[in-house]
């Protein structure tokens, strides 16, 4: 039995009977088993059998819990939704959602919190979950403008240091260039992608990770930057074909380049033009305009002062 099944469980079977005022019960958040991933090693630790409940302004509750359940350890946390989605997002649910209130929420935070289950609802929990399940279209359309700009010029390098005889620095550009085109993925099938752990495990279980996962595979098996420049061109066309196949913009040709005539090949077509054309939210524009560098997680990466979300909300 999963670990979500065994909360629901716990919640209907110990928790609901003492509970007499309105109230909504989940499981959300951190944890293995929120996002359906947890196995028999998730066991080890901080695995309780637990509910999140979420009552109204004022009330007072505490369940008296036994010391266990289906032989885990018990957990029941009580919250309002204002105050727990404040303190997980910065977020006030009843406020409008901007461009930039998007742009820095943490993807995998995002993932925690449409993921999991919701086992009673009186309180608009649900509806709240409804909001964030995936990024308004104009915002969708520049985060994938982002994580195609992050592999476009970086591409050659994997010819240019394999050049120089520099395997290993190579080797690491095209690891990098696999997480990019591995996040793309994510993008146009429209889900979340979850923090590094489970990121390969989740990508798997996309509807384009059977096929990608081998091409995936060859850049980083290669021993050569010929060899890997050559994977790279067929993990792109991948990408490519699939981002064509959803949909995403009208179809984009592909042709392959050689940048200043150098003996390094990569394969290019013109998805931010296609994407950007799409883009009517002015908000989102401005945003793309002043550096397309994507959401947090991208700002922390490229901007060492942007540490929190508060910080990157000046930035934006």
């Amino acid at each position: 039995m999963s670990g979500l099944e065994i909360c629901e469980r716990f919640y209907f079977d110990v928790v609901r009977p003492q509970v007499d005022v309105p109230h909504s019960a989940a499981l959300l958040g951190r944890g293995s088993e929120v996002l359906g991933f947890d196995d028999e090693m998730s066991s080890d630790h901080n695995y309780e059998a637990r509910v999140l409940l979420f009552v109204a302004e004022g009330v007072e509750l505490q369940p008296e819990l036994p010391a266990t359940f289906e032989g885990r350890p018990t957990q029941v946390d009580v919250h309002t939704l204002r105050k727990y989605f404040a303190d997980q997002l910065t977020f006030d649910i009843d406020a409008d959602l901007t461009p930039q209130d998007w742009l820095t929420f943490p993807e995998s935070i995002l993932r925690q919190h449409t993921a999991g289950g919701v086992f009673h609802d009186d309180l608009g929990l649900e509806a709240v979950r409804d909001r964030l399940a995936y990024y308004p279209d104009d915002v969708w359309r520049y985060l994938m403008i982002t994580a195609w700009w992050r592999v476009h010029p970086e591409m050659n390098l994997v010819g240019r240091s394999g050049y120089v005889g520099d395997e290993l620095g190579s080797a690491l550009i095209g690891a990098q260039l696999v997480q990019d085109l591995m996040q793309l993925c994510f993008l146009i099938e429209r889900t979340y992608a979850p923090y590094r752990k489970w990121f390969g495990t989740a990508f798997n279980r996309l509807s384009c990770g059977a096929t990608l996962t081998p091409l995936l595979r060859q850049v980083l098996r290669a021993e050569t930057w010929q060899e890997r420049e050559e994977a790279l061109m067929e993990a792109y066309r991948g990408v490519a074909e699939l981002h064509n196949r959803r949909g995403v913009t009208t179809p984009i040709e592909l042709g392959v380049e050689q940048m200043c005539g150098r003996p390094f090949k990569v394969v290019w077509g013109d998805f931010i033009g296609a994407l950007t054309a799409d883009i009517q939210d002015p908000a989102v524009l401005r945003i793309y305009e002043r550096w397309p560098v994507g959401g947090i997680e991208q700002i922390r990466n490229q901007l060492w002062k942007a540490v929190d979300r508060r910080q990157a909300l000046d930035f934006l």
